[in-house]
């Protein structure tokens, strides 16, 4: 209630931040959880033999060594107790730091496997605004930082706690007066670990942020060079990239002036005052006889307790840079995926389109579209277009449920596009982009997808594309390998495959967005006729600058600002006097004719 006293501080962003990192770190270790049990419990097996010897150190001096006892057998055994007790204590570390990265790499296997899958499912409005070279930081560098956090820092961090804690029962054990002194410091300690962790974590969140800016400029500058090159724009850009360097380089000084400071400096100085509180402590007592073992043992157990205190604090810089980067894994795999559609049930029953009263803007104070309405037959060819920005692109983008309209309606086969589970949609709706996308693997790879289908579907599908031919004239035929991004093929020949791809699913509605721009007039010609073999059994939509590619479809939708400004077949839009339609027509002929070399 408004007057009602606060008892608690709320959270800070970056500490609910930090909660949601170390919750998403938590369950990628959920599944190896008993494992991982069972490595703590060897890890405090290993602590007791460790502090084991000092006790044994202790009896072998006090009991036998200062009164000048002579047993040997007796006293060998301490000995042998003590050199065991340490061998097994080495050897158990050994064992479970090996057990540890096993349950690392698994943790972050699944994370990388979790982000791969959750930025494969994000809308692409994401991708307008995402920098390639961040995200491919935040699934590599990101991860591998996590990596580091599991096999190192936590490993540190349990193995000192369960080091810490058996020397301080120990201590008591021997001596607890003994043991308040050396606890009556832990405070100090503590308060050096906090002082890093305030001076130290800006320059730590900034230190990432700065190394993904890097990676995103050198990916950026590595795809772009030629374009670099050609508009010698390469100083201005070595400029840029010298100022986020020499960030970086800032940032990290800053880490490293405060790991100077309050690591191993002050530990060791507190580590002094343990052990010079200790020595003063016996001479107080006012004992007739000082152990030497007790204090031998006590100085072994002060160690014990600083040194991991001071390996954990050297920790404290990796665990804040793991918990940034679990931060920023954990802020992308929260983004809201694609929408899946409500109905799992649901299917297109044909492949006719009708939109109605749609509008949509990227800005909704910007709209592309406005009030469009347009039916689309099962089966037919339909061009879309325009002048560049008219909104033909978009209106393709919605088909795919790359976004999501302002207002209207989208009906697919006579289904609302938003009540199609995405794999229906995916299933039912094929694209061909402007730039083909094809992997680095061979002919029958880039046509399948990982689909699954045999190889008599490929050859089915590279045929009705008109691409059987020139794929049989290469070397290993549908086995040849393609290279990154299709380097060994022609423009054409990739948009063939592009086709023949998409054909290969048997969608009810094909989608074709200015897939002849970059190709000759003899693939223009042969993707005509790959389309015209469609007619009848799956619904193309083709949005075209060459007016000569959809020249031939059953109906054309010429848009202009983001509105339909007029529709027919080709002589009914050349009917037109002062069209739209026909001054694009009658332009690019002219174009052509004037492109022509003389006879």
């Amino acid at each position: 209630m408004p007057n009602e006293p606060a008892t608690a501080k709320t959270a800070s962003p970056e500490q609910g931040e930090l909660r949601r990192a170390a919750a998403l770190l938590v369950r990628a270790l959920r599944p190896d959880a008993r494992l991982f049990a069972v490595t703590l419990f060897w890890l405090a097996v290993a602590a007791g033999f460790d502090v084991l010897a000092p006790l044994l150190g202790k009896m072998f001096i006090d009991n036998y060594l200062v009164p000048r006892r002579d047993e040997p057998g007796m006293m060998a055994a301490l000995l042998a107790g003590a050199l065991l007790a340490g061998l097994l204590a080495g050897g158990l570390r050994y064992l479970t730091l090996i057990r540890m990265a096993g349950i690392a790499m698994a943790a972050v296997r699944r994370l990388r496997e979790w982000v791969y899958a959750h930025v494969l499912s994000l809308p692409i409005a994401h991708f307008d605004r995402a920098i390639t070279g961040q995200l491919v930081s935040r699934i590599t560098n990101d991860t591998e930082q996590i990596r580091q956090l599991y096999v190192q820092v936590l490993f540190e961090v349990l193995q000192g706690i369960c080091l810490m804690l058996a020397a301080v029962a120990a201590m008591a054990w021997l001596d607890w007066r003994l043991m308040l002194i050396v606890l009556t410091l832990l405070p100090v300690l503590s308060g050096i670990v906090w002082a890093y962790r305030r001076l130290s974590a800006a320059a730590v969140s900034a230190t990432r942020e700065l190394r993904s800016e890097i990676n995103a400029r050198m990916a950026e500058s590595i795809a772009g060079m030629s374009v670099l090159q050609a508009t010698r724009a390469t100083r201005r850009f070595g400029r840029e990239f010298a100022g986020v360097n020499e960030a970086y380089y800032r940032s990290r000084q800053r880490e490293i002036r405060a790991n100077a400071f309050l690591l191993r400096p002050a530990m060791d100085l507190v580590n002094v005052m343990l052990v010079v509180g200790v020595i003063a402590a016996f001479g107080l007592r006012g004992d007739s006889v000082v152990e030497i073992g007790l204090l031998y043992a006590f100085i072994n157990y002060v160690a014990r307790v600083v040194e991991p205190l001071n390996q954990i604090a050297q920790q404290f810089s990796i665990l804040q840079q793991s918990l940034v980067s679990a931060a920023r894994v954990d802020s992308l795999l929260t983004l809201p995926g694609d929408a899946a559609g409500v109905d799992a049930h649901a299917r297109m029953t044909d492949g006719s389109v009708r939109i109605e009263s749609l509008s949509f803007g990227y800005r909704p104070d910007k709209p592309v579209l406005q009030d469009l309405s347009l039916q689309m037959a099962s089966g037919g060819f339909y061009g879309i277009v325009g002048h560049t920005g008219a909104g033909k692109s978009t209106l393709l983008a919605l088909l795919l449920r790359f976004y999501a309209p302002q207002s209207g309606t989208i009906l697919l086969g006579g289904q609302p596009l938003g009540t199609l589970a995405d794999q229906t949609l995916r299933e039912d709706l094929a694209l061909v982009p402007q730039e083909p996308f094809l992997i680095a693997d061979t002919v029958a790879a880039n046509i399948d997808m990982g689909r699954g289908l045999d190889r008599q579907r490929i050859e089915a599908a590279a045929r009705q594309a008109d691409a059987h031919g020139f794929i049989e004239r290469l070397e290993q035929g549908y086995d040849t390998p393609l290279g990154e991004g299709g380097a060994r093929l022609s423009a054409g020949q990739k948009q063939l495959v592009a086709i023949a791809r998409a054909l290969a699913g048997q969608p009810r509605i094909l989608l074709l967005d200015e897939a002849t721009s970059r190709v000759d007039s003899d693939t223009e010609r042969r993707l005509a006729r790959a389309l015209a073999s469609l007619r009848g059994t799956v619904t193309v939509i083709a949005i075209a600058h060459r007016l000569s590619t959809v020249r031939a479809a059953d109906r054309l939708f010429v848009l202009s600002h983001g509105v339909l400004a007029e529709q027919g077949d080709h002589p009914a839009l050349m009917a037109i006097d002062a069209g739209i339609y026909q001054r694009l027509y009658r332009l690019q002929r002219l174009a052509l004719r004037n492109e022509a070399p003389p006879s």
